[in-house]
Formats: C-alpha cells, structure tokens, sequence
C-alpha cells in the first residue's frame, strides 16, 4: 500500500469508485488538484512570482477535460480538513476573478436582461418613425389615386368634347332629313294637284328651296323666287305660290308673311315702304320663315325699294329665309312654248315700262333705271311661269 504525504490512508475501493462515477466528485477533485498546485506554488515562489500562478490558473482553465482525466485515475490520499481550508480560500477568489474575467469577455445575464428591458424602448422610440413612415406612404398613394382621377376626368372629357361635333352633326342631320321629308311630301301633293304646271316649276322649285332646308349648309342669303303668269292664271299663280310658302314654312314648324300688294296700290309710297318693312322684320323676328308678297307690280314704285334690305346678295338682313314674288302681266296668256329666259325678259320689261312710266314724276320716292336695275338684280334669282289650271274652286284655292 501507498501511502500520501502526509500520511493518510488512500481511500478503499467503493469511495474511489463512487468518486469516478460522480461529475461532483470528479469537479471537486480537479479543483482540490487545481489548489494543491497552487498552494505549492505559493510555498516555492519562483522567479516569475505571482506572474506563474496567474499563468498555471489560465492553463488550468484551459483544459479542463485533462484535469479530469487526471483527477479520475488519481490515487492520491484526501488532504487533512485544516488544511483543505486554506486550499478552499484562494479557490474561492479564484472563481471571483474567473467571473471578472467571463463578464469582460462575454455579457452577463443581467447586462442580457438590461438590453432586453432596453429593447421595448427602443422600440416605441421607432413606433413614431414607423408611423411617420406610414403617414407618408398613405399620402403618396392618396396623391397617386388623385393624379389618375384627374387623368381619367381629362381623357373622359376629351373623349366627350371630341364627340360632341359628330353627336351634333347626327343631329342635325337627323333633323334635316326630317325637314325635306315633309317638305317633298306637301310638294309630291301639290303637284298631284296641279298638274297642268310646266315640269320644271317643280324640279327647281325643290332644288332651290330644299337646298335652304339643309341647316348645315350655310345661308349667305335669303331664297328668292318670282312666279309669274298671264290673266288667265291669275288664280292658279295665287294659290300655288301660296300653297309652295305654307310647304317651307310647314316643314320647319313655322308660318308665313302674305302682303297684297293690291292692298297697298293707292297709298302712299313711304307708308307702304314702312308697313312692308314692318311686317317682313316682325314677322322674321317672329320665326316665321316665308313671306309672299302677291301682286308685285301694284306696289307704289318707291316702295318696292325696301326689297334691297331683304334680296340682297350680301347685306340681307334675314339669310335662312324665302320670299316668293309674284307678277301678274297684262298679257291674257303666256305661251308654253316660251323658255326661261325669255319669260325672266318679259317680266322684266314689264316691271320697267310699270315703275319707270313718264307718268311718275322722278323723285327719291320714285324708281329710276339705275334703282330698277339694283331692285331686278336681287329678286330675279329664279323666274318661273305658272299655267292656268282647271278644277280650282270659285272660292279657295283646294
């Protein structure tokens, strides 16, 4: 048997087993290993001192597992308890100066738990970002749906503006369409009914007049036709000429202006150049679209010169609107055998000899040649015969 140092028994072979088995036991003995050898020593200073003992205590940390290794195959003796208490005392500021060293190297449980206590402040110190963030973000978008809106409301109200001219045209159109269609109806009746009239009354009588039914052409001046026959068709020129004006004036919902100029034949020149002038601007104002003016011829010749406001080219003073003139020659027939122009020269020749008779003193009120001239220029657009028909009523036209 072996003896210790100092004497003591080794311990039997149940308390060493015991101890092996043990991880408590194995830890303690390596510490009681780890105090001897430093207690040595500090029994035996060497030229390192103190410097020594710190190098054996790091050397010691470590290994560890060599220390255990040591400390289960050791057959060394306990050491006496006295002097296992002056072992224990440096031991113990070892293990204080093993933590001193731990915590600068790795941080504490408590240093863990401060910055865990740190992080819920930490992290309302963020919730005003974030919700500076979020603001933000919520009004970029709001300013992004409000850009598109915008965008669509300008595209929406181009799409409509670009659409209005041809919404517009179809109207009209559609409004046009409608105006010819009872105008030619009312004429197809007419001509139904006089049907001794030359063909061409009616081919350019449609012609003429619907022409100035069309809204979306532009009217540069009023629509003027003068009728014209001898006194065996005096009834015949009043009744179509007046049925012709109703036509127009039916087709766009509107009526018609008739003045007699037998009516006007004995008065004075300037009275009946006032009321004539009065009627045609009232009744355009009015809406009405047509005027008649029957027995041209009989007005007083100064009087006729109000016609310039109304036939002119340029200067009319109402354009979308027709006036129907009718002549009544001295003749007892015109014949069918004469052509246009020859019919526009007789009526012509027949107004001038009427207006221009050395038996009218001249005057500003009176009609010279150069006047007649301007006046048959304006209203001598389209001079169209008419021929006596049978069957008219005595009283009435149809």
């Amino acid at each position: 048997m072996v003896g210790g140092s100092d004497g003591q028994a080794p311990p039997d072979g149940t308390e060493l087993k015991r101890r092996r088995k043990s991880p408590r036991l194995a830890a303690a003995r390596a510490e009681e290993a780890e105090a001897e050898a430093e207690a040595e020593a500090a029994a035996e200073p060497g030229p390192g001192g103190a410097l020594e003992g710190s190098s054996s205590i790091y050397f010691l940390q470590e290994n560890p597992i060599k220390e255990k290794e040591e400390a289960y195959d050791s057959n060394e003796p306990e050491k006496p308890a006295g002097h296992q208490s002056n072992i224990y005392t440096p031991l113990k500021e070892r293990k204080a100066t093993f933590l001193e060293k731990n915590q600068e190297h790795h941080p504490t449980t408590s240093q863990s738990r401060s910055k865990f206590r740190d992080q819920p402040s930490i992290g309302k110190q963020s919730q005003p970002l974030a919700k500076n963030a979020g603001e933000s973000q919520s009004g970029f978008h709001k300013s992004w749906t409000l850009l598109l809106v915008l965008l669509m409301s300008v595209a929406l109200l181009y799409v409509l503006w670009s659409g209005m001219p041809s919404l517009l045209d179809a109207t009209l159109s559609s409004r046009d369409t409608q105006i010819l269609q009872a105008f030619r109806a009312r004429m197809k009746k007419l001509k139904n009914t006089y049907q001794s009239q030359d063909p061409n009354l009616w081919k350019r009588t449609h012609v003429f007049l619907e022409k100035h039914l069309n809204a979306s052409h532009l009217h540069l001046e009023p629509a003027i036709l003068l009728f014209t026959a001898g006194q065996e068709a005096e009834k015949a020129l009043k009744c179509l000429s007046n049925e012709i004006a109703d036509a127009f004036a039916f087709s766009q919902n509107a009526t018609t202006i008739k003045i007699n100029g037998a009516d006007k034949a004995i008065l004075d020149s300037d009275i009946v150049k006032l009321e004539v002038d009065n009627e045609l601007s009232s009744g355009f104002r009015e809406g009405k679209k047509v005027a008649v003016v029957h027995r041209f011829e009989l007005l007083p010749a100064g009087s006729t010169l109000i016609f310039y406001k109304y036939c002119d080219h340029e200067n009319a003073a109402f354009k979308d609107v027709a006036l129907l003139l009718t002549v009544l020659l001295d003749e007892q027939s015109l014949r069918k055998s004469l052509t246009l122009p020859e019919v526009e020269e007789k009526v012509r020749d027949f107004l001038w000899a009427k207006f221009t008779s050395s038996d009218v003193p001249s005057s500003y009120n009176s009609m010279d040649t150069d006047k007649l001239s301007g006046l048959w220029s304006r209203i001598s657009h389209l001079v169209l015969p008419v021929w006596p028909e049978k069957g008219l009523p005595v009283e009435g036209c149809t």
